[in-house]
């Protein structure tokens, strides 16, 4: 398993091929706006809420 470098590089390979088509541009402006999205959520959960009186 740890052996093989076929398979760390064909999952290399593939990323980097997503990326120069174009058509991965979508792809990574959504997982960056998903990335962002989770990560305002998780601070939006962490912060303190003041109860109104």
């Amino acid at each position: 398993m740890y052996n093989n470098p076929a398979i760390p590089a064909a999952a290399g390979a593939g990323s980097g091929t997503l990326a120069m088509t174009g058509a991965g541009d979508v792809f990574w402006f959504a997982l960056a706006a998903f990335a962002l999205l989770a990560l305002g959520l998780a601070i939006k959960r962490i912060v303190p809420v003041r109860v109104s009186k």
